[in-house]
């Protein structure tokens, strides 16, 4: 044999290398498959070019007739696993917001001590090992799966490189938004690198002034309130004010949602992202573009502000996106996808980054954006409104102008000052405050039987917050005409329960719509645009009776309905312009 050797060795040499780089990349899948998110739904092949499945189920081949997108079905084992995990995750959840009596429970059983800590601190790590055998057989049949192992090769290389192509493939699928790319981040805007992390602005009450000696002894005897009012809002407080944040609520609304965000993906062409805010917390958005179907509408969009229980995949963004606009849909902190707590300041943090969002990637100009918002979404829509004077109108439907009174209503009347304490200082939503701000155009629906804004009841009509809220925007805007008794005359009106009775107090009052427009009209030319206006200054009684009444009718809007009622397309009007 020649010095050269075996002709055959290098072959050889390189077999077990190619077996232990295979194996390798195998054993990466199968861990990227046990720590990879859940896989909820498909909306559309995510390759144009590769053959789509044949199915007896629901999905693209039922009956010969492609359908966009079809739900993700698991393997058995993946499917057995995965329960077993989700019931694990909904006993943890449970065994969370139970700890307080659990402890106090065993601590009276006397369980608490090291003799009985030892064989629990067993058991627990017995079933955490169980439990990540569990999650890797899960792995196994995620390996096993296609359809999942082309979706986390997707989502690692858009990881990688966070290209439009990578992201139009991952957006065919629907799974846990904690593992989505982000999107948009507040600080790519660089009028906002500046800005403190802690949060945009908010409007403050007025501090109090005192004495030093005396601020002091204050601050010090009310100390036992403030650390109670700081429970309450960070405990059941919350919880009770935004109900879609409880986990618990999600999981069950769970199959509701998934299936009204596929329409929005499919049907409708929505555009998922996510956003971070100033606060690091993720925001869950949907974006439905109709600006090249629907003309002069879809060039305007629509941002929507949900209730608290309200989402946007089942969420008042329907209503205007069926009369046309297009629409950008957003979850508060906490719900859906997005992450945090759902208080005022994370809140105002999250609509800021979806207005930056909506003009910087989205390329919208303020004056096409119109802020549109259902029950405590008005918080938001108005601190848009105030701190974005340029947006085209507002538009706040079942809203209220004072989370105060409401909350007194559902409280015993001995929490009165510890109620008070904790609005003011943890979920101060001071729509009316807010709203007086912004001088442009702005709508106000009220619902005539609506349940929960009302301090009485639905009955009683002139208990509805959202009267509080158009007397304080017409008597900030026009004071010289909301007098004591244009007042009056707005008062009556808001107590008609009809449309009958409300033109019966409009024409006995015998106010003449022409003259009341042509009066503004005046004002508006003579004098400067900006609220207040000091119009119906030099008028005669009668006059400012009929601009006020006027203006009330202008500015808001009835709708026989409850305030869960979705509000119908025909309802979604743009606001009064002059």
């Amino acid at each position: 044999m020649d010095r050269g050797g075996c002709v055959f060795c290098p072959f050889l040499a390189s077999v077990p290398t190619r077996a232990g780089r295979k194996a390798g990349v195998m054993m990466n899948l199968w861990l990227r498959c046990i720590t990879g998110p859940k896989l909820q739904r498909i909306h559309r092949q995510p390759d144009p070019n590769r053959a789509e499945p044949n199915r007896t189920g629901p999905g693209p081949g039922l009956g010969g007739v492609r359908q966009l997108g079809w739900p993700y079905q698991p393997k058995a084992l993946e499917r057995h696993t995965s329960s077993i995990l989700n019931w694990a995750s909904i006993l943890w959840s449970l065994s969370y917001y139970t700890s307080p009596l659990l402890v106090f429970y065993l601590y009276r059983k006397g369980y608490i001590c090291l003799s009985k800590l030892v064989p629990v601190g067993q058991y627990t790590g017995t079933l955490l090992i169980l439990l990540l055998g569990v999650a890797c057989l899960r792995g196994i049949g995620r390996w096993t799966n296609p359809e999942y192992v082309q979706f986390i090769t997707i989502l690692e290389e858009t990881k990688k490189n966070n290209s439009p192509e990578n992201k139009k493939k991952l957006a065919s699928y629907n799974f846990d938004f904690r593992s989505w790319p982000a999107d948009f981040r507040w600080d790519e805007v660089s009028s906002r690198k500046g800005q403190s992390p802690g949060g945009v602005a908010l409007l403050k009450p007025e501090p109090k002034h005192r004495g030093a000696t005396d601020s002091v002894l204050n601050s010090v005897g009310k100390l036992p309130c403030q650390i109670i009012s700081y429970l309450i809002a960070n405990s059941f407080g919350r919880r009770m004010l935004y109900p879609g944040s409880v986990c618990l609520l999600q999981k069950a609304m769970m199959p509701m949602l998934n299936q009204g965000q596929a329409r929005l993906v499919e049907e409708c062409g929505g555009q998922r992202a996510k956003l971070v805010a100033c606060d690091g917390n993720d925001i869950d958005t949907m974006f439905v573009d109709k600006r090249n179907s629907q003309g002069e509408r879809g060039k305007k969009l629509v941002i929507c502000c949900e209730g608290n229980a309200g989402f946007y995949e089942v969420g008042c963004v329907n209503t205007p996106l069926e009369v046309g606009y297009s629409v950008l849909g957003w979850n508060h902190p906490g719900f859906g996808g997005s992450t945090g707590v759902p208080f005022p300041q994370n809140e105002a943090n999250a609509m800021d980054v979806v207005v930056q969002y909506a003009i910087h990637k989205l390329g919208f100009e303020m004056k096409d954006i119109v802020i549109y918002a259902w029950s405590i979404g008005g918080f938001t829509a108005t601190w848009a409104a105030m701190s974005y004077p340029e947006v085209s109108a507002l538009v706040l439907d079942a809203s209220f102008d004072d989370l105060l009174p409401l909350a007194l209503k559902v409280m015993p009347e001995s929490w009165r000052p510890l109620v008070t304490r904790t609005v003011r200082h943890y979920m101060n939503l001071n729509n009316a405050e807010q709203l007086c701000k912004y001088q442009g155009p702005v709508l106000l629906i009220r619902r005539t039987k609506d349940e929960i804004i009302t301090t009485t009841g639905p009955e009683d009509i002139m208990s509805n917050r959202g009267n509080y809220l158009l007397l304080r925007l017409l008597q900030f805007r026009y004071p010289k005409v909301m007098t004591e008794e244009g007042v009056r005359a707005v008062r009556e009106w808001l107590g008609a329960s009809s449309a009958i009775e409300e033109a019966s107090v409009y024409s006995r009052y015998e106010v003449d719509d022409d003259w009341c427009t042509s009066v503004l009209q005046s004002y508006q030319t003579d004098q400067t645009t900006e609220f207040p206006w000091t119009v119906g200054e030099d008028m005669t009684l009668e006059g400012r009776r009929q601009l006020a009444l006027f203006l009330a009718r202008k500015y808001m809007r009835n709708f026989d309905a409850t305030h869960c009622t979705p509000l119908p397309p025909y309802e979604f009007q743009s606001p009064w312009r002059l």
